[in-house]
């Protein structure tokens, strides 16, 4: 491919204005060229809006134009997997929404498929955290690994925010809904930044809906990184706790404490204190690029992947990772994987 980077979008997605087609506006070398949809009229209206130049009937029909050149599917959680293989298959570089599949079986799969791509035509795959990619992240990272808050000693990481709507997919088990995946996978994705290791899950809790005892609402899990630090996420779609998008680090030394690391480009605050037995004693307070957009950053480090060679810090085997939390963590709150069959 040339060094201009031509994009398709799977599905006319709310997300998609946001996490693609603003930010490709400015991003140098970066175009969206197509759109598919179910619904043909509704992706019809999606390009008329966005003046994306060609809508396609189905994704099929997108995956085999040879006009694009990456995909970004924000389809359902579990749609990730099947429609990721179906665009590797197809020769496309891909930009897949978060969380990465329905299950950590399931992004192995696509990361086998991922690596294999990579060696034989360089093909790139990237989960779309884009929190990872603003620098708000890299510094909070920067912080704990520095030893300024000491030898860390607990994590905590919530993402909460009301969806009373019980009919929205992102409650629909058969497409790998709930709480944890869509809310959580940012707390324990976070968590293992901060972290700077993969965690067990040692106890989970959870608030199901009434529909479906499977899905959850709101979880809370416990975790045991293995270098001896503990730690905890929470997660919700609905319950008491009804907006809070933060996570804190805290060491021997000192604690770090970050509000709203998912979106910061719109409002954060990252500050630091002393040590607990010393009143947490303020010491400083830090705004990092706060108008930088995260999905900007996120399109920026996706092109430079594919046409300069850069890293992929949202790796599939990054993902392989995450996903293995998140299933702990519905194992033990005693439910099933997403992506499983059931009786249900």
């Amino acid at each position: 491919m040339t060094a201009h980077l031509r994009v398709g979008l799977l599905g006319a997605a709310a997300v998609a204005p946001n996490a693609l087609v603003r930010p490709a506006r400015q991003t140098p070398g970066v175009t969206v060229t197509a759109v598919a949809a179910r619904d043909r009229a509704r992706a019809e209206k999606f390009a008329r809006k966005h003046g994306i130049p060609v809508v396609h009937s189905g994704y099929e029909e997108l995956l085999a134009d040879p006009e694009v050149d990456a995909v970004y599917v924000p389809l359902p959680n579990g749609l990730h997997a099947q429609w990721t293989l179906k665009a590797l298959e197809a020769g496309k570089h891909v930009l897949c929404e978060k969380p990465f599949t329905a299950n950590r079986a399931e992004a192995e799969r696509v990361a086998d498929a991922a690596d294999a791509a990579f060696e034989r035509d360089g093909l790139v795959v990237m989960e779309a955290f884009h929190y990872r990619h603003h620098p708000l992240a890299a510094r909070m990272r920067e912080i704990v690994e520095s030893g300024e808050i000491g030898e860390l000693r607990h994590v905590e990481a919530q993402v909460c925010f009301p969806l009373p709507l019980f009919s929205d997919i992102r409650y629909d088990y058969a497409l790998a809904g709930g709480a944890t995946m869509d809310a959580g996978c940012y707390a324990v994705d976070v968590a293992r930044l901060l972290g700077g290791d993969t965690p067990a899950v040692t106890d989970a809790r959870m608030l199901t809906l009434r529909a479906d005892p499977r899905v959850d609402r709101a979880m809370t899990a416990g975790l045991a990184f293995p270098g001896g630090a503990t730690g905890r996420v929470r997660a919700s779609m609905w319950s008491r706790r009804v907006l809070s998008i933060r996570a804190r680090a805290i060491g021997t030394a000192g604690e770090l404490n970050v509000i709203n690391f998912v979106m910061p480009q719109v409002y954060h605050r990252l500050t630091v204190h002393g040590p607990r037995g010393e009143g947490r004693r303020f010491l400083r307070r830090e705004r990092v690029a706060r108008h930088v957009s995260s999905y900007a950053c996120q399109l920026s480090a996706f092109t430079a992947a594919i046409v300069d060679g850069g890293p992929v810090i949202t790796s599939p085997r990054e993902a392989v990772r995450t996903m293995g939390v998140l299933d702990d963590i519905y194992r033990a709150a005693g439910v099933p994987l997403r992506g499983e069959p059931t009786d249900g």
